[in-house]
C-alpha cells in the first residue's frame, strides 16, 4: 500500500514523495483508517492533493483528506492512541462474500465468557506474553484503555485501543480470548498469561483477515480531521460487515 500511495502522491508533486505512516499493518490486515505525512515543495490545495492521488491508486486505496501540519507533527510518533478492530464470523460454515474480510471460528464462542478475560488487560501492563516472539519494540509495556466483546448476529466483534501495540499484540489477545469463549482456557487466564512474561506459553496467534486499523488520535494542536465515525460508537465498520442472520 505505502508504495502505490507514493507513487500517486508523487504524480502530483512532480517529484518523488516518501511517506511516514501511523502504523504498519500485516499482510491481509485491513485499514479503515490510516494517516501519513510527507513532505514536499509542490503547492497544491488539499483538494488537489486527494482528488489527484485517487486518480492514480488502485481501487482498494482511497485518499479522504489532506491537511497542510505544522512540521513538528509526525504521523507516528505524534499519534497518542490507536484503535483496532477484529471481526470473528461464529458459525459452523465458513465465510462466503466475506471470506479475507473476517477471521472464522466453527466452534461456539460465549462472548460473556471473553470479557471477563479481557477485564484483566485493560491498563498498563507488561505485555511480554501478548507479542510476538520477533517483535523489537524497546519496552513491553503498553496500556490498554478499552477492550470490549460483543456479538452481533454471527459476528463476534472486538474493539481494543490503547496509546500503542506491539507486533501482534492485538492478535494474540484476540488468540486468547477466543479459546476463552470456545471454553478451553478459563478467563483467568488472560490475567495469568501477563503475569508470565512469556510468549511461547501464549494461544494462537488469530488470523490477520479479521483485523482493521480503525482509528490514530492525535493532539488537538495538530488539527488532524477526526474520523467522522468514531471507533468507540460501537457501529460496525465496515457497513458491509453487518451480516443480518443466516446471511452472508
Amino acid at each position: 500500500m505505502q508504495a502505490c500511495v507514493e507513487d500517486a502522491l508523487s504524480h502530483v508533486a512532480d517529484h518523488p514523495v516518501r511517506v511516514h505512516c501511523a502504523g504498519r499493518t500485516d499482510a491481509g490486515v485491513h485499514a479503515l483508517r490510516q494517516v501519513i505525512h510527507f513532505d514536499t515543495t509542490a503547492m497544491r490545495s488539499p483538494q488537489a492533493w486527494v482528488l489527484g492521488a485517487n486518480g492514480h491508486l488502485p481501487d482498494d486505496v482511497s485518499l479522504t483528506w489532506a491537511v497542510p501540519v505544522d512540521p513538528e507533527f509526525h504521523a507516528r510518533y505524534s499519534a497518542t492512541g490507536r484503535a483496532y478492530r477484529y471481526f470473528i464470523m461464529n458459525r459452523r460454515a465458513r465465510p462466503g462474500t466475506l471470506q479475507g474480510l473476517v477471521a472464522w471460528e466453527c466452534r461456539p464462542l460465549d462472548p460473556v465468557r471473553m470479557v471477563a478475560g479481557a477485564r484483566d488487560l485493560i491498563g498498563e501492563h507488561d505485555f511480554t506474553s501478548y507479542r510476538a516472539i520477533e517483535c523489537q519494540a524497546k519496552s513491553p509495556i503498553r496500556e490498554v484503555r478499552r477492550l470490549e466483546i460483543r456479538r452481533q448476529d454471527e459476528l463476534i466483534v472486538v474493539d481494543i485501543e490503547a496509546n500503542s501495540f506491539l507486533y501482534h499484540m492485538v492478535r494474540n489477545i484476540v488468540g486468547v480470548l477466543s479459546a476463552i469463549g470456545a471454553g478451553r482456557n478459563e478467563p483467568e487466564w488472560a490475567k495469568a498469561l501477563l503475569a508470565q512474561r512469556d510468549r511461547t506459553l501464549g494461544g494462537v496467534t488469530a488470523p490477520a483477515e479479521g483485523l482493521y486499523l480503525v482509528d490514530v488520535n492525535y493532539p488537538a494542536r495538530f488539527q488532524v480531521p477526526e474520523r467522522r465515525t468514531s471507533a468507540s460508537t460501537g457501529e460496525l465498520m465496515p457497513v458491509a460487515l453487518q451480516s443480518p442472520p443466516g446471511g452472508q
